[in-house]
């Protein structure tokens, strides 16, 4: 097998990612910008560009899991830039980068820098797949513990998600390692595609809180487009974990001693019938 370097390696993707490029018999390297004890991990940072030469060195593929929100321009662009630059110079290695659906359709900054991203990888001159997933489990039960906080639950009206298991990206990912270059792969959701306030029922129900639950219209270029559905694909839906079998193994592992009283009980089916 071959050497992998995977950036952001110590994610919620990447530690998946890392797991199953193991055990599929890659040796792997994690690269690593604070210094990780785990000694898979080699120095780098894309924000600066220190280190990555090294890193991505006699490496046959890179799987780029590394991904800022918080300052997408400086990591998600210029670091994405400063990689595929490295990669030239080490030879051609495989990059396999992982992007979000929508980012070409959704008009906000940090889908606008992964979509810089995937163009930096595109035209890079290197062997390249692109892998566009939906929302993982764990974002879409961050964006809702926010929208439950209040006494009432505004949903904003329309919108849909189609939250996805965060292993069944990281196995596309480890398989398209595997696979060679493909270019763009076709986009990966969740199993079910639900709105807003149906998820946020689930939320409430699995965290045993009661909130009125009132649509909400929301104005503006991203949430028409959430409407359109530019975040979700429906045609390529996986077969991992819904987002209400999530919330059950998420509950239990917060209350074992209440995880029987507390599991959800609406079959999959079901959600799939709601809109």
């Amino acid at each position: 097998m071959s050497d992998v370097l995977v950036t952001g390696g110590s994610g919620l993707l990447g530690r998946e990612v890392v797991t199953r490029l193991g055990a599929a018999g890659h040796t792997v390297r994690i690269l690593s910008r604070s210094g990780s004890a785990d000694p898979r991990a080699v120095p780098g940072d894309l924000g600066t560009g220190a280190g990555l030469d090294a890193a991505v060195d006699g490496t046959a593929a890179i799987v780029h899991c590394a991904s800022d929100p918080r300052d997408p321009q400086r990591v998600d662009v210029a670091g994405t830039r400063r990689l595929v630059d490295a990669a030239r110079r080490a030879g051609r290695p495989h990059v396999v980068d992982v992007s979000i659906v929508g980012v070409d359709r959704i008009p906000w900054a940090y889908y606008r820098a992964k979509a810089q991203a995937e163009e930096l990888v595109r035209t890079s001159g290197l062997p390249w797949t692109v892998l566009r997933a939906t929302q993982f489990h764990e974002f879409t039960a961050a964006l809702l513990a926010r929208l439950t906080r209040m006494p009432v639950v505004l949903a904003p009206r329309g919108w849909r998600l189609q939250p996805v298991d965060v292993g069944e990206v990281a196995t596309r990912l480890a398989v398209a390692v595997d696979d060679g270059p493909a270019g763009r792969l076709p986009d990966l959701g969740g199993p079910d595609v639900l709105s807003i306030s149906y998820l946020a029922r689930l939320y409430l129900d699995a965290t045993d809180r009661r909130r009125p639950i009132v649509p909400l219209p929301v104005p503006g270029a991203l949430s028409a487009a959430l409407r359109a559905g530019a975040n979700l694909a429906p045609g390529s839906r996986s077969e991992g974990s819904t987002f209400a079998q999530f919330l059950a193994e998420w509950t239990d592992a917060r209350h074992p001693a209440t995880a029987a009283g507390r599991r959800l009980t609406t079959p999959a089916s079901s959600h799939r019938r709601r809109p």
